[in-house]
């Protein structure tokens, strides 16, 4: 752990129907602490990422996002009870999340995707909202496409967009829901380079990703899922070198080339 809990996740259970996709997840994320969760597909990894930004409720448990309890608000007794809209605006002004597909606004351009939020969410003024925009795009390395429209772009172009919006709300932390996911294999790595950048700065980030040598380069600790449970919690060289849940070992003989 390289500093203080800024995010804590306490027994989150979640259902969809009868299908109960997280089963009591436990884990703290540190200040500056890079996050990889790893896992097959429908294990819950993105649902646990949608949860923790409350994009979806959670049906038991606790989030805690610095001093933040997300979902829930004391009563007239100074009881903690359910409240579906408690601290949630709270919490997304400090955590930006980047997901599979980029999500743009098609009919604005690069520059003027980045500077939406922080004109209308946080009332900066246009011209210090384009001036920051412009650092964080030549940051991911698209200097040349601040008046460039979505349709314009590459997949790893559009998906540094998506990045550099993120980033324009200042947040303490980022959540990457498989960033690369829909990027053709010759794109992926300079969506993973800016990445590396933003850990190697000391950014708090929770990554959910397939790309397993890029965990195990980038991550603090590793999170393997299956089932909506945490299968096996350590560092990237015991998971990935010497896992002791047979689980673990049978994906990622599957996953690793």
């Amino acid at each position: 752990m390289n500093g203080p809990p800024l995010i804590k996740v306490r027994n989150l259970h979640k259902h969809f129907g009868a299908n109960h996709v997280l089963r009591g997840i436990d884990f703290e994320v540190a200040t500056g602490e890079v996050l990889v969760i790893i896992g097959p597909s429908g294990s819950g990894k993105s649902t646990l990422l949608r949860c923790i930004n409350f994009l979806e409720d959670y049906d038991e448990g606790e989030i805690w996002f610095g001093d933040a309890l997300v979902g829930y608000r004391r009563d007239g007794k100074g009881r903690l009870v359910r409240d579906r809209e408690a601290n949630v605006s709270r919490v997304r002004a400090r955590m930006g999340m980047v997901f599979q597909h980029f999500n743009l606004f098609p009919h604005k351009t690069v520059l003027e995707n980045v500077v939406e939020g922080p004109i209308i969410v946080q009332r900066v003024r246009r011209q210090e909202a384009e001036r920051r925009a412009a650092e964080l795009l030549s940051r991911v390395g698209l200097s040349d496409k601040l008046w460039s429209y979505p349709s314009q772009l590459s997949g790893g172009q559009q998906q540094r967009a998506a990045i550099a919006r993120a980033l324009a709300m200042q947040p303490e932390a980022m959540l990457f829901d498989e960033p690369t996911s829909s990027l053709d294999p010759e794109l992926i790595g300079e969506v993973l380079e800016v990445m590396r950048a933003l850990a190697a700065d000391g950014m708090t980030m929770i990554i959910v990703t397939h790309e397993m040598a890029f965990a195990r380069e980038v991550a603090d600790r590793v999170i393997m899922m299956d089932h909506g449970k945490i299968v096996e919690f350590g560092a990237p060289e015991e998971i990935f070198r010497a896992p002791s849940e047979a689980r673990t070992v049978e994906f990622l003989r599957r996953v690793v080339h």
